[in-house]
């Protein structure tokens, strides 16, 4: 059903639809959460998986500095990896991706798991470990979401810099979260060129000296520079006997670090939000299901 409004057009659910999604009135979703506003929050991330149960929802006192679910202890990769195995979902398509070519790759959230895994066991092998710094910067590829699971899973905070930023906005963002590794891809297509990545992070690295370890993801095949002792191939490195299907997670308190995402620098250096695992985990859990009627 569409409707012309004046602003432009908007198309309804059909009734079908709205019979079928987990919202099926707004008001009443609101005025639950306006009236209780903790229990709203405490309830949903009843659904997840805690090591540890938080022993208050919301600690204020700190404002603006607000923290969620404090005392609690979870891992965001745990819930949206491991916590599947055991169910009829460790089958089910995790990922479906299609490259600007049309190449298209699917996941299982088992082999998603294994592929997280094997990532996180290279990660620990040079020494990535609780706190460090890891920054992530390649196209829209599947080895971004398992690199970011894989950071997640040992407790390391990653940045995730867009693949099509300058040499300039790469050596900020990488000076100013203090990152021992970068991920980055030997290119990117976009729009029918293509990108090259590899070039750029080798000049951002020449500028930024915290960098220890280069891990380059093939995605191009074009040639690029690697530096002896600092660059390592992705595909290499995860078929190394270190590389194996398990590894064991990092306990995480609710506030620990996540991944720290920049502003755009438009109006000077960029600035860096800071998500931690429990409650950005909550958050985008209640996105998921009420607002894109994930189900």
């Amino acid at each position: 059903m569409k409707q012309k409004k004046l602003s432009g057009e908007v198309y309804y659910p059909s009734e079908k639809t709205r019979q079928k999604a987990i919202v099926k009135d707004r008001s009443e979703l609101d005025s639950r959460a306006a009236s209780d506003m903790e229990g709203f929050w405490a309830g949903y991330a009843e659904e997840l998986h805690w090591f540890r149960k938080w022993d208050r929802v919301l600690d204020d006192t700190g404002r603006p500095f607000f923290k969620w679910f404090t005392g609690g202890e979870t891992n965001i990769s745990y819930n949206c990896l491991d916590r599947h195995l055991g169910t009829y979902r460790r089958n089910k398509i995790a990922i479906i991706w299609e490259g600007e070519s049309g190449e298209v790759e699917t996941m299982s959230y088992f082999r998603l798991h294994q592929e997280t895994c094997r990532f996180a066991n290279v990660l620990k092998s040079m020494g990535v470990k609780k706190g460090d710094r890891v920054t992530i910067y390649m196209g829209r590829i599947p080895e971004i979401v398992t690199a970011m699971l894989a950071c997640a899973r040992i407790g390391a905070v990653h940045s995730v810099v867009y693949g099509g930023f300058s040499v300039e906005s790469l050596t900020e963002r990488i000076e100013d979260s203090q990152s021992r590794v970068l991920i980055v891809a030997d290119g990117a297509y976009q729009r029918g060129k293509t990108v090259n990545l590899k070039d750029i992070a080798d000049e951002a690295l020449q500028r930024a000296g915290t960098v220890e370890h280069v891990v380059v993801v093939k995605r191009t095949g074009q040639p690029v520079y690697m530096e002896p002792g600092r660059d390592m191939w992705y595909h290499e490195l995860v078929s190394l006997p270190i590389a194996t299907h398990n590894c064991q997670l990092e306990v995480m308190d609710s506030e620990d670090p996540l991944f720290i995402l920049y502003t755009s620098g438009t109006t000077g250096k960029p600035k860096a939000i800071l998500h931690t695992h429990g409650g950005y985990m909550v958050g985008t859990y209640v996105t998921t299901r009420l607002y894109l009627d994930v189900q």
